[in-house]
This record gives structure tokens, sequence and C-alpha cells, in this order.
């Protein structure tokens, strides 16, 4: 007996009863949903007819034998029932397996799966790689005889004819469990996505498509789907805020950094807009509005309304722990600014210049020595010189009474340079 079977070879075979009388041919694996790490077959559907089709469905126990063309049943005939609906499953080979997308948590890529790699042991089935390569599209449409024929003839030691491009089950994630399905049922599932860094998770949800993309986005949890939808693309983003209800994605909106928000908005329709903002929390709201309200290449519209801020009397310690209380804070935690009762700029820190100091130092005094900031008015291209002429990774935002308004990071200036560089030289691409 053979240690390894292909579900394509299964697929059709006979299967006969306990009286070697024929009873269908195999259709379907139905397997156990659960924590294992290579799940377990649970039934069998079969199928039998041409025209008019019929199906049943068999406990995996009731199977006697497993040979080489056919399966050897404990029952008779006469026990099993037919019906003329397709049997549906929570989770099998077939409709859930094959041809579907999954993760390759290993690799972190999507890829499509051709065919399905079972260990055979002690009467058993256990579901052990995805089968993502040509050879298995190939030996699925039956045509591996006629094609290892040929490939051998004429390149004997091509890697096609040796190679197979197998995918422990381990590091694979099924993306869809059925169109209108859960994606990740259980928590291992979810476990093994959630071990990918977000910004390979943005990279996969992009191969996806807009289905399949918010099921998966839907089984993050809200910590992870934040930094997720930080890292997606622009128009990802906005296709998925579509699908969301608005109560999913005003909670989105209140959680990702304020300039992202603001940016999203932006492109949204104003009924979406006004629709999503009248659910929004007062505040939250209110400091959206007023980022809406200034020109998208200011600095007021690049900014982020998310940032540490202490007051002149602070020490290091008071910065330690604010920075403590704020680690999960979707704005940058490596700055920190000084303010007056006023909310008026004193001065800028950050983590270097006062992480090796006593606790009880006065936080003023690991300032920058001068006090460099924009207005809110202030174009990108000023922004991006300061930012280059300081070394600097963020910079404050002013208005013209000096009160600390924002901040913009690198990476927001930069992003708004590529995309205005983009626009400029188009159409000489």
């Amino acid at each position: 007996m053979r240690l390894f079977v292909y579900f394509s070879e299964l697929l059709g075979i006979r299967v006969i009863d306990a009286n070697n009388c024929f009873v269908g041919e195999l259709y379907d694996i139905c397997m156990h949903l659960n924590e294992d790490v290579f799940p377990r077959a649970k039934n069998v559907v079969l199928k039998r007819g041409i025209f008019h089709r019929e199906f049943a469905i068999i406990p995996f126990s009731e199977i006697r034998v497993i040979e080489k063309g056919f399966f050897r049943l404990k029952v008779n005939a006469d026990n099993i029932k037919f019906q003329r609906q397709k049997i549906r499953c929570d989770f099998s080979l077939r409709c859930d397996i094959l041809d579907q997308q999954v993760v390759d948590t290993h690799d972190r890529k999507v890829v499509r799966v051709n065919d399905v790699h079972l260990l055979q042991v002690d009467n058993q089935l256990y579901l052990a790689h995805v089968d993502v390569g040509l050879r298995g599209l190939v030996r699925r449409l039956e045509w591996d005889g006629v094609v290892d024929a040929v490939v051998r003839f004429f390149a004997p030691k091509a890697e096609y004819l040796f190679k197979e491009e197998l995918i422990s089950w381990r590091h694979s994630q099924v993306l869809s469990l059925g169109r209108g399905g859960n994606v990740l049922r259980s928590d291992m599932a979810r476990k093994k996505i959630a071990r990918i860094p977000p910004t390979d998770l943005a990279d996969i949800m992009e191969d996806l498509d807009v289905f399949e993309r918010l099921s998966l986005f839907k089984s993050f949890n809200k910590d992870l789907q934040r930094k997720v939808f930080t890292d997606m693309a622009p128009q990802e983003k906005e296709e998925l805020i579509d699908q969301l209800d608005d109560k999913e994605a005003v909670n989105l909106l209140e959680n990702i950094p304020a300039d992202e928000a603001t940016d999203l908005l932006k492109a949204l329709s104003k009924e979406k807009r006004r629709q999503l903002m009248m659910r929004m929390h007062t505040a939250t709201s209110k400091r959206l509005r007023k980022l809406l309200g200034f020109e998208e290449n200011s600095a007021g519209g690049l900014m982020t309304t998310e940032y540490l801020y202490l007051g002149p009397d602070a020490t290091v310690k008071d910065a330690f722990d604010k920075i403590k209380r704020n680690v999960d804070y979707p704005g940058n935690i490596f700055h920190i600014y000084i303010v007056d009762e006023k909310h008026r700029l004193l001065g800028a820190t950050s983590l270097r210049r006062f992480i090796n100091l006593s606790e009880d130092t006065l936080l003023i005094d690991t300032c920058y020595p001068q006090k460099i900031f924009v207005r809110t008015d202030d174009d990108v291209e000023e922004v991006a010189l300061l930012l280059e002429k300081y070394k600097f990774s963020s910079i404050p935002v002013l208005n013209e009474e000096d009160v600390l308004q924002g901040v913009i990071t690198i990476d927001d200036v930069m992003e708004e340079l590529i995309s205005l560089a983009w626009k400029k030289y188009e159409g000489q691409l």
C-alpha cells in the first residue's frame, strides 16, 4: 500500500460494498475541521448516474479497504441512501481546497491548489500537502502519461519530471470555504495568519478578489486589521471600505492614523463620507473635519493629529510612562512634543535623546536646540526640504499662533511626493 496518494487519483474511482457490488464513484472527501495540524478524513461523498446524478455520504469509518482502483465498504449497498441534491460538507477537498487560493504562510504568498497530497496511515487519510505545481494540474487533467512521455523524449532531464511543488498543510491556509463562508474557522488557522507581518499580509490581500479580501480581513483582530489596512494600497482601501458595513468602517477609520483616515475620506463620495462621519465619536469627527479643511498638498493636509505631548514640567520618567501607555498608539511614539498650557510648541525631543538620562531630568532640557517646524499652509516641497536638511523623521505643524496642530512623518511626505511625480510624468512613461 502506498504511503501517499493524490486526491486526483481517487476522484471517480469505484466504491464497492461488502458483497462486492458496485455502489458508486468517489466524488468528494470531507475532512475534520479541527485543531489538528493535518486534518483527517471524516466522510466520503459518493456519486452515481450520468444524466440523473445522485449523491450519498457515508462515514470514513465504514471503509474497510483502500485499494488501487477502488474503495471497499463494510456496509451493504441497501443501507446507503442516495439523494438528488449535492451534499455539502463543512470542509471538503473538492469544494474547499481544489482550485482554491491558499496562503503559503511560509513563503507568504497566495497560490492556487491544483491537487491535494494525502497521507495514508492505518486505513485513514490525512491532508498532508497541497500541490501548486504544473505537474499537479496535468495530473488532474489525466494528461500526465502523454505529457511525461513527450517531455521525457525531448528533455529527459527536465525539472518538470522530477520536481513536485508541494506545500505542507502546516504552512497553508485556505482562503475561501465557499464564497459566503468564513475563511478562518479555527484558532490554529488564525494563529498561522497572524504570524505573517502586516506588510506581507497587505501584499497577500492584493492578490485576492474583493470577496476573499473582505473575508480574510474580517478574520483579523482589530489591532491586526488596523496594521494591515495601513499598509494596503489606496484603491484596495476604498474597495474594502465599500464592502464593510458602516459600523465596521467607522470603527476602522477611528483606529487608523488620522492623516490616513482623512486621505481615505477624501477619496469617498460626499454621501458616503457624510454617512460615516455622522456615526463617528464627536471628538474624532471634529478632528477629521478639521483635517479635511486643509489643501491636500499642504502641511495641514499631510499632518496627523496623533502625537505624544507633555507639559514643560515633565521629566524623563513621565516620558517613559507616556510611551508605555501608548505602545499600540497609531501615531509616532518615538518623538515627544513639549507644549504650554495653550498648547503652543516649546520644543521637541526624541527617545534617542533621553533614553540614557536619569528619570528626574526635565524633558524640556533634552529638546533639540532649534525649534524646527512648518506652518499648516506650507506646501509639501517645503516640508520635504526641512526633513532632509535636519534629517528628522517627523516635523511638527503649527498655526500662526504657534499652537501645535499635528505632525508630519517622512513616509507621509514621500508618499505624496511619489504621487505628485507620477502625475507629472505619467504621460511620458
